[in-house]
């Protein structure tokens, strides 16, 4: 069996038929409904559509689920049929020790084992495919057993908790000035460093440690929507994000002073050369871009023409493969909208930010030794600055609460005073709403973090971003005036 996915956008170039145009077909996807990255499961000799499986694909399109999960959820039914073609079966007429067996193969056997967290979201894909097949009446029931409560029984059976890791002030600005910007664990510029464009990733990295923000969710940030456009006042910015955010909950993103003059700093000495360099090829794939005519910042919305049509929309609903190929003119011709550029000129994807953490992590374990900050064993995600925020901004908190009181005992006392009487003001709901948490319960995965931070010193952020006097308390004090006002 074969795997495919729904591209509309390879129509044009790749379809080549008599029968049907590649306009036709495009809209006949766009009229049912069916979404780029819907998975197709071919059959390996004729190539025709298995039909079974691909109603299954065509269901999870209507889902509405975005092209990357679409493609995952693909991917995972196609590793099952791989591995059960060894066993001279198929995801059709497989066994409950057929689905054991592989179970077995992906967390044990197989020469790099998934853990508890990647196994879980696969047996729920498995789950939801047989039970579809069920419901749609292709398979009389389905071939693995049922657990108590009706629960799938192929999942982990510990749920695992949250991967909290977070950074020290030492180990924050080891990882961005020596690992993604070139210096000398001695501040010193390191003459042999050969990485490209540091500031852009130092900037990134400020970025997503003042906000808070899932990778997604700074990593496709706008210029507009950061305040580095022509007309805007600068300083401190606040964003909506929406169709970026987890589960396309929108929520507004608060990105300090400081971050954001990072990012100008970026904009003013590096930006300027990679969209220079990128702006003929730009002009040459115009057609294939969103070429924008018009960016309304006071609306928050931008027009422009995709697919040779005339489309509005507003920034916070642009996904990030919009975002990707949004463009306007610039002062070198077309240049991306978006804050962060690589040298195609268009905006940075997962892989090249993987990249860069990768390459930095190997820069810093070179250059360790007894003068600098002690290294975990597991290089830093980006998603770890999201935790350090977190617990940072909840310890200043709790520290603003609690007030010079030494002892733990009255503390706590004085926390059970305040989670029912002023909800608004609680620290831990206060941080739940900045992280876009759905529910508290995932933010109280980080009280087990605080209790040796709390009262280690009061300007929880002093001098994290910036290189004078940091003022990233401002967080706090803007998310404390957010929820004075009911947000």
């Amino acid at each position: 069996m074969d795997l495919a996915f729904v591209q509309s956008g390879l129509l044009e170039k790749y379809l080549d038929s008599d029968v049907i145009s590649a306009a036709r077909v495009a809209a006949l996807l766009k009229r049912r409904g069916i979404l780029d990255g819907t998975p197709l499961w071919l059959e390996e000799e004729t190539q025709t559509p298995i039909p079974p499986l691909c109603e299954f694909g065509r269901y999870l399109s209507t889902a509405l689920l975005d092209e990357t999960t679409l493609k995952d959820y693909g991917r995972v039914i196609g590793r099952l049929d791989d591995h059960l073609a060894g066993l001279h079966s198929d995801v059709l007429s497989a066994s409950e020790s057929d689905l054991v067996s592989y179970r077995g193969h992906r967390t044990r056997w197989q020469e790099k084992p998934v853990g508890a967290s990647v196994w879980g979201r696969e047996s729920f894909v498995l789950n939801d495919f047989y039970g579809f097949l069920v419901d749609r009446k292709i398979l009389p029931h389905r071939p693995a057993r049922l657990a108590a409560r009706g629960r799938n029984a192929l999942a982990p059976r510990v749920r695992s908790g949250m991967d909290i890791r977070h950074l020290t002030f030492e180990q924050y600005r080891y990882f961005r000035d020596v690992g993604l910007g070139g210096q000398l664990p001695n501040a010193e510029v390191d003459p042999v460093f050969r990485g490209w464009s540091p500031l852009r990733s130092r900037a990134g990295s400020d970025i997503a440690l003042g906000s808070g923000a899932r990778w997604r969710e700074w990593a496709t940030v706008l210029l507009p929507e950061i305040g580095l456009w022509p007309g805007m006042p600068g300083g401190a910015a606040e964003y909506i994000v929406q169709a970026c955010a987890k589960y396309g909950r929108a929520r507004a993103i608060y990105v300090p002073e400081d971050a954001v003059a990072s990012a100008d700093l970026f904009c003013l000495l590096e930006r300027p050369d990679i969209v220079r360099k990128a702006a003929r090829g730009l002009e040459r794939k115009a057609h294939d871009l969103f070429v924008l005519g018009e960016v309304d910042v006071a609306g928050g919305r931008v027009r422009g023409v995709l697919d040779g049509v005339m489309r509005e929309f507003q920034m916070s609903a642009m996904d990030a493969k919009l975002r990707r190929i949004t463009v306007h003119e610039g002062e070198f011709g077309l240049e991306t909208l978006s804050l962060f550029v690589c040298r195609g000129g268009l905006m940075p994807g997962a892989d090249a930010w993987k990249s860069y953490r990768h390459r930095a992590w190997t820069r810093m374990t070179n250059l360790a030794d007894r003068s600098t900050p002690l290294l975990p064993g597991r290089r830093w995600r980006w998603h770890d600055l999201r935790h350090t925020y977190a617990l940072r901004l909840l310890t200043y908190l709790e520290n603003i609460m609690d007030g010079e009181e030494p002892d733990l005992q009255a503390r706590r006392r004085q926390h059970r005073s305040y989670l029912t009487g002023h909800i608004r003001h609680n620290p831990l709901l206060i941080v739940s709403r900045r992280l876009g948490h759905a529910n508290p319960a995932t933010t109280y995965e980080y009280l087990q973090y605080t209790d040796d931070l709390i009262n280690e010193f009061e300007a929880a952020f002093s001098s994290w971003i910036g290189d004078d006097e940091a003022s990233y308390a401002d967080i706090a004090s803007h998310a404390i005036s957010g929820a004075k006002g009911g947000r």
